[in-house]
């Protein structure tokens, strides 16, 4: 092997020197940027779920009564689907009294957040729990007491609709005599039956309607024997206050028609007789309270909506002619208007006197008290306090 010169090892170094020299130039290489891994979506923070409420409800007759209880349980499973976190119960047939009253407090006692209690006689059990309770809200239905915190009163000018079926008589019947199958001589079912007569008067100015007193809301034999008396005597035509239809059935197997009451569905099993029923729609008020609990916002007020807000409302049945549903349903629209006021004069008492003269008006707080007859009535109230001689 050739000996390596020293020329050889200057070159040799100097190329060297060059490559160390390239090499320290460059610039150090910069590490890609670290790709952060992408946030999962962030889901949007739900929203806090309501508090719970849990509501009870009273019932004097049975859910399948077709009438009264039905259209409260009705309401009841209209809050069950549009109220969230809810829940709710019910306790049916139970009688007005003791028996009310240790119900009532029963479900005081579970920790039950609202009770409805859902008839007249449920009045001062309800008053006298409510005291015992403070912190549970007790609503009860069709009364007029109520405190300042904690008890209050829901009822609906059901009295309007009453006298739309009063219109609906009058026009159907044959002979201008209508019969009334009255469960309590209380001012809720006076007023009723005044204003049934009011509307009857309006088409007919001699019609008159007779009343049986049952002292029953719910006893289906009595009040289709009501019924009976009551075609008997010869009234064609048979408006219920009671719980049923039955009235409105027995009217139907004799030839002749009905107003049944209170379920929209009532006229579904009551015979081609039913001209048509007033009738209830509890769930949207019901709702609105159970929310005003939840929010803390409930005060007793004393509750008295009416057409305008829905809580009542009239539907044809099998024997309401044309003429007849136009006829209510101007004067359903009438009333939701303000334009038409069955409790407006002039009115005149059953003993021919002038209660309430043209230009005024029932108050409130007279429909609510009401324990006289207009004229046009056949029958009597015990201990009536008529308005005028």
């Amino acid at each position: 092997m050739k000996p390596l010169t020293k020329a050889f090892f200057i070159v040799m170094l100097v190329t060297a020197l060059a490559l160390l020299a390239v090499a320290c130039s460059q610039p150090a290489p910069t590490q890609a940027p670290t790709q952060e891994k992408p946030a999962a979506a962030t889901e949007a923070p739900k929203a806090e779920e309501p508090r719970l409420i849990r509501a009870a409800w009273v019932y004097v007759g049975p859910i399948g009564d077709g009438g009264w209880t039905y259209a409260h349980d009705q309401g009841r499973l209209y809050v069950e689907k549009h109220v969230p976190n809810v829940e709710t119960t019910y306790i049916e047939s139970v009688p007005e009294g003791a028996d009310a009253e240790r119900v009532i407090r029963d479900l005081a006692q579970k920790g039950y957040d609202v009770i409805f209690t859902t008839s007249f006689g449920y009045m001062d059990a309800t008053e006298t729990v409510a005291e015992e309770f403070p912190d549970t809200v007790f609503i009860h239905i069709s009364g007029y007491k109520k405190n300042d915190t904690n008890f209050d009163n829901l009822f609906g000018r059901m009295y309007q609709m009453k006298y739309l079926a009063g219109v609906a008589a009058a026009m159907k019947s044959e002979t201008g005599h209508i019969g009334y199958v009255a469960p309590f001589p209380i001012p809720e079912v006076i007023r009723h039956i005044n204003m049934v007569t009011k509307g009857a008067r309006s088409v007919n100015p001699d019609a008159q309607v007779q009343i049986v007193w049952i002292n029953t809301w719910f006893d289906p034999p009595t009040e289709r024997e009501a019924a009976e008396t009551l075609l008997n005597a010869g009234n064609d035509v048979i408006v219920t206050g009671a719980d049923t239809p039955g009235p409105v059935q027995a009217a139907s197997e004799r030839g002749k028609w009905g107003l049944a009451y209170d379920s929209a569905n009532a006229c579904d099993n009551a015979g081609d007789g039913c001209i048509g029923v007033p009738h209830w729609n509890w769930g949207p008020a019901y709702a609105e309270i159970i929310e005003e609990v939840r929010n803390g916002t409930f005060k007793p007020k004393g509750r008295w909506p009416g057409a305008k807000e829905g809580i009542v409302d009239f539907k044809f049945g099998p024997a309401a002619t044309d003429e007849i549903k136009a006829k209510v349903t101007e004067l359903k629209q009438a009333i939701i208007d303000g334009t038409l006021k069955p409790e407006a004069g002039p009115i005149y008492a059953q003993s021919g006197c002038l209660a309430v003269p043209e230009g005024k008006a029932l108050s409130d707080q007279d429909l609510l008290s009401m324990k006289w007859f207009v004229q046009g009535v056949v029958g009597e109230i015990p201990d009536a306090q008529p308005p005028c001689q």
